[in-house]
């Protein structure tokens, strides 16, 4: 049985990590026909698709990368390229000149400079050496010449056209983050309301673990935007190169997450209790935590500080409460969790949304928009 797989492209319009693939898709396809187009039709060289190849090579994610990552890439093409010479004028094309070139290739590809780009040269030397094989000197400069237009096109492409600065899948990531954190809050008070605590701690905490991978995610794509500030040319990588802001809230998250791990192993630990909790705490903490959740899920500051005034007056209150010793630090507990969440998450809702620029659907809209209202 065959299952297809709805998409859904409205959802996928708005998304600016599909935006961003499918930028530097398009714009690895053009370095690689530019190049194609200039080793063919212009310079009319014998092995043009090391044109293509190189290029491909060296449009990475930004234009740092295009420059360091790139050039360890295409220094192993080059090396490639020259071991497919040697080694075929020294044996010819056989089976024992294959084996020759990959080991060699392999070898180069293992010295440390050249880190994750192990097979790179032995990968090209190989197709070199099979593609038709040619050891006068002309050869080499041909393909030298494939390789250096390549390079050539794909750092041209790459830093020209619309340089990628890669602040939208940062942003997405972050501002997703307190949405989930809100909600992990309301199922909790859901579940302690319900009584249902045994059955789901296990899960909340496997929650804050997913949330933990989410948060290492969004620091990897905030460094990922800081980077594509670097050697950028537009003037809006500025803010890009010190996102300072970014790293204070990300670490606020941390926080949330790290205080509602600790919440919900409280919770486990004591929920054979929690029938013993003084009525004037099982009733109000459980829908103040649900409220805060809701608050913080909203990103609506008024509503953390609403509740945080509401957690104030419970710890006031908590004087009338039963003294029974041994319950004592599960309420401090829980309400220094939730004050530590509250606290956190105050400066995040204000920042969320973080502003990021319109998708391309969007500006197409508005131009759209904009040129019927000048007609009208």
């Amino acid at each position: 049985m065959t299952i297809l797989a709805t998409v859904d492209w409205r959802g996928r319009a708005r998304d600016p990590v599909f935006w961003n693939g499918v930028t530097q898709l398009l714009k690895t396809g053009l370095a690689a026909v530019l190049a194609w187009v200039l080793a063919t039709e212009v310079f009319s060289l014998s092995q043009s698709f090391l044109a293509p190849w190189a290029a491909l090579l060296v449009v990475h994610a930004t234009v740092y990368r295009t420059f360091s990552r790139g050039l360890r890439q295409v220094t192993a093409a080059v090396v490639g390229v020259v071991l497919a010479w040697g080694v075929g004028n020294a044996l010819g094309l056989d089976t024992l000149s294959v084996a020759v070139v990959l080991v060699l290739g392999l070898a180069v590809g293992a010295l440390p400079w050249f880190a994750d780009e192990a097979t790179a040269a032995a990968a090209t030397a190989l197709v070199v050496l099979t593609t038709g094989f040619s050891g006068d000197d002309t050869a080499l400069l041909d393909r030298l010449g494939d390789t250096a237009i390549g390079i050539g096109v794909g750092l041209l492409v790459n830093a020209v056209v619309w340089p990628p600065l890669r602040r939208r899948t940062a942003i997405a990531a972050m501002n997703r983050i307190d949405d989930q954190i809100g909600a992990l809050l309301v199922d909790m008070s859901d579940g302690l309301i319900a009584q249902r605590t045994d059955g789901e701690v296990d899960d909340w905490v496997d929650r804050t673990r997913s949330l933990d991978g989410d948060l290492d995610h969004a620091w990897a794509l905030v460094r990922q935007a800081q980077e594509s500030g670097r050697m950028n040319p537009r003037r809006s990588a500025r803010e890009l190169r010190d996102p300072s802001h970014w790293r204070d809230l990300l670490r606020r998250l941390e926080q949330a997450v790290a205080d509602t791990r600790s919440m919900a192993r409280t919770l486990g630990y004591h929920s054979a209790s929690q029938d013993q909790w003084d009525p004037g705490f099982r009733d109000r903490w459980p829908r103040l935590l649900g409220d805060a959740g809701r608050a913080v899920a909203a990103a609506d500051p008024g509503a953390i500080r609403s509740a945080r005034e509401r957690l104030n007056t419970l710890v006031v209150d908590a004087g009338d409460l039963d003294p029974t010793p041994s319950l004592w630090p599960v309420y401090g507990a829980l309400t220094i969790n939730l004050r530590n969440i509250l606290d956190a998450m105050d400066e995040v809702a204000a920042a969320n949304p973080l502003d990021q620029p319109p998708l391309p659907m969007a500006r197409i809209r508005e131009r759209g928009r904009s040129a019927r209202r000048r007609q009208g």
